[in-house]
């Protein structure tokens, strides 16, 4: 007896033990590109959002347990950890490794295509320390320069 599954419009053969699709089945299919053959687009689809460069840096340092992950970052959800991680897995950017018997703790880590990342994501954390500095010089200098109109400074003198 075969079962079937309802995915996108594609009906799948399913093993009627399991209910787990046959086949090299993605359970999370891969991003599109949202422009075809931008390589801009592709970094991003893979890369972008406000986790996965920070995801990226904390497995750089050493493999970690999803708890040891979720300390390492006190602002993301379990859920959206989960999601990250998952898509990070599926780009084969990041790798689960069972450490045990089953229910067993799980590891994630880079894979070498990972780790290829790491120039980038020390660039980009080099740039914000550097936007960070400027941002600050910014809010403690005096409103004066290109585009200041010199009332700031008089109106501050009556």
């Amino acid at each position: 007896m075969i079962c079937y599954n309802l995915v996108r419009n594609i009906i799948l053969p399913m093993n009627p033990i399991k209910k787990a699709p046959l086949g090299n089945y993605s359970r999370h299919p891969r991003r599109a590109n949202p422009i075809d053959g931008c390589p801009l687009t592709a970094a991003l689809a893979a890369i972008g959002g406000k986790w996965k460069l920070i995801i990226v840096y904390w497995l750089a340092e050493s493999p970690k347990h999803f708890a040891s992950l979720r300390r390492a970052m006190p602002g993301i959800s379990q859920k959206v950890l989960t999601q990250q991680l998952r898509e990070l897995m599926n780009d084969r950017i990041v790798q689960r490794q069972p450490t045990g018997a089953i229910p067993s703790p799980v590891e994630y880590s880079l894979t070498d295509y990972g780790r290829s990342l790491m120039p980038l994501v020390e660039d980009i954390r080099r740039w914000g320390g550097a936007h960070l500095e400027r941002l600050t010089a910014q809010t403690d200098a005096p409103m004066s320069g290109p585009g200041s109109t010199g009332r700031e400074n008089s109106r501050r003198r009556q």
